[in-house]
């Protein structure tokens, strides 16, 4: 946030110290972050197998039990290295393409970006609806006055949307204030304190549904998904890396941290349900993408498509499943971030985003479709990439739970072959019927960029258990039988006081998540 103000308030006196400024301030979290990975990384490999890792905790509104509490776990540690590194990805993307008002424009970059990381880190249930709405204004003026001709058009419905839905949530955040406080006479929002008294039956049900409606929403999944295309697409190529790859994870990251330990008898009532929205968001979202002209709409719908795996796994409740999550949400943010920036750096060149004006490109910039190709085939589903290993695990993990929702979801990969080949087809391959145009190829930024990406996915689909490794002392504690989930609720209750987040009274701190 800081370096937000210092970006804005430097704009004045020298055009290019803003884009510096946020550059130097998000490798300097990337780096804070990697070094807490190798230290992490460290215990793990002792056997240690810490849950948490690091926290803070304050005092902000005594009175109305509300602490400032940020805590990290593997989930946590994942998603803030990612929010970083794209961070600085939409940095670089944007150095030449914003030339107005740029000092706003990393502002309000910055601190979207911040609002992200709180998300992924707050612990007290109105600091965490704090940052919610902390993301949601940046990304307004992004899309509004960054964006293309219909960006305010575009930043409005994604207002209302959002703003519509988090004011569910803080409903839902509300009922589960009051009757923690009812049952035991503290009230607070404070999460692992919540996490003792969830309330059951019909109650438990409408209270999940606030949190629901918003995760759904900034997810997103079907039917609340209207808002992405224009929002997507009109987006500036920095808006639509962060609303793609980051916001809609935080979603994902919802359902994981809140939704099913807070609401686990409730989440299993609907977990058929959820199911049928993830697969009908996978087929109807790569129906859209083939019919779209527009190249960002294309894959707007496309992503789409891809976060329906997202509540296939969280609602299949096992190990499996959520390894395949939190691989899909690292996953997915990587490829659908380098397909956008593709599209962005198309858009510098010829000033359009329609398919029909594109085509042959292949011979005028061969670099720029290598790597398309690579995205592509990660949209697709190629092993090897790390949105393979995501997928795989997500139905591997469904087919225990739900044979025919994890057979609907894998046509899905049969399917996204179709518009993912089109990208390639209608841009470097058709006739252009349009004029020829004089187009460059990949400069040195675009290949660092690109290059970034392209081994990071690659690397991940070797690997991914560098990643699943990190959050497995979480995933130990998350699998929660369908069978037996009513007897298992005494059980993490009585966890929960086992359990010490700062070292200090087990009892006053609340335990696990899990």
């Amino acid at each position: 946030m800081g370096g937000g103000i210092l970006a804005w308030m430097l704009a004045p006196f020298n055009k290019a110290a803003p884009k510096w400024v946020a550059l130097i301030a998000l490798l300097l979290n990337l780096v804070i972050v990697a070094g807490v990975w190798i230290g992490f990384e460290a215990t793990v490999s002792l056997s240690t197998n810490p849950e948490w890792i690091t926290s803070i905790k304050a005092d902000w509104i005594p009175s109305l039990g509300i602490t400032f509490h940020l805590a990290m776990d593997g989930i946590s540690l994942v998603m803030t290295a990612l929010t970083f590194f794209l961070g600085i990805l939409s940095v670089l993307v944007s150095w030449k393409s914003i030339d107005k008002n740029t000092g706003f424009f990393f502002f309000n970059v910055l601190w979207l970006l911040a609002g992200i990381t709180g998300v992924f880190m707050a612990m007290d249930l109105i600091l965490f609806y704090f940052f919610w709405e902390i993301m949601l204004v940046p990304m307004y003026f992004v899309m509004a006055i960054w964006g293309h001709e219909n960006g305010r058009y575009a930043g409005w419905k994604f207002f209302l949307f959002t703003q519509i839905s988090g004011l569910m949530m803080l409903l839902s955040i509300l009922g589960l204030y009051f009757y923690h406080g009812s049952q035991t006479g503290n009230y607070s929002f404070n999460y692992f304190e919540l996490l003792g008294t969830v309330p059951g039956g019909t109650l438990s049900f409408w209270v999940m549904s606030g949190f629901l409606i918003a995760f759904f929403v900034k997810l997103p999944a079907i039917p609340f998904h209207s808002w992405l295309p224009d929002a997507y697409a009109e987006s500036p190529s920095a808006g639509s890396i962060i609303i793609a790859a980051l916001m809609s994870k935080t979603a994902a990251y919802g359902l994981i941290r809140f939704v099913v330990p807070l609401f686990p008898d409730a989440a299993h009532e609907f977990a058929v349900p959820a199911l049928a929205m993830g697969a009908a968001s996978i087929l109807y979202g790569a129906k859209l993408s083939y019919a779209q002209k527009n190249l960002k709409r294309l894959i707007a719908f496309s992503s789409f498509s891809h976060m329906g795996f997202i509540l296939i796994g969280v609602f299949s409740f096992n190990i499996l499943a959520f390894q395949g999550v939190l691989m899909q949400m690292v996953a997915h943010g990587l490829s659908i971030a380098g397909l956008f920036i593709i599209s962005g750096f198309i858009y510098d060149r010829i000033g359009t985003l329609d398919m029909q004006e594109m085509g042959g490109f292949w011979g005028n910039m061969p670099n720029m479709g290598g790597f398309t190709l690579v995205f592509v085939m990660a949209s697709l589903g190629l092993p090897g990439l790390a949105n393979f290993a995501a997928e795989f695990l997500v139905l591997a993990g469904a087919w225990q739970f739900n044979v025919l929702m994890s057979v609907l979801a894998t046509l899905g990969l049969i399917v996204s072959v179709t518009y993912s080949l089109r990208i390639l087809q209608k841009i470097f391959h058709q006739s252009r019927h349009s004029k020829e145009m004089e187009l460059s190829d990949f400069n040195l930024r675009e290949w660092l960029v690109m290059g970034s990406l392209t081994l990071a996915i690659v690397w991940l689909g070797f690997f991914p258990q560098s990643v699943v490794r990190t959050v497995q002392p979480v995933f130990n504690k998350m699998e929660i039988s369908s069978s037996t989930v009513n007897s298992e609720q005494d059980e993490v209750v009585d966890a929960n006081s086992d359990y010490d987040l700062n070292g200090s009274d087990k009892n006053e701190e609340g335990g696990t998540a899990w």
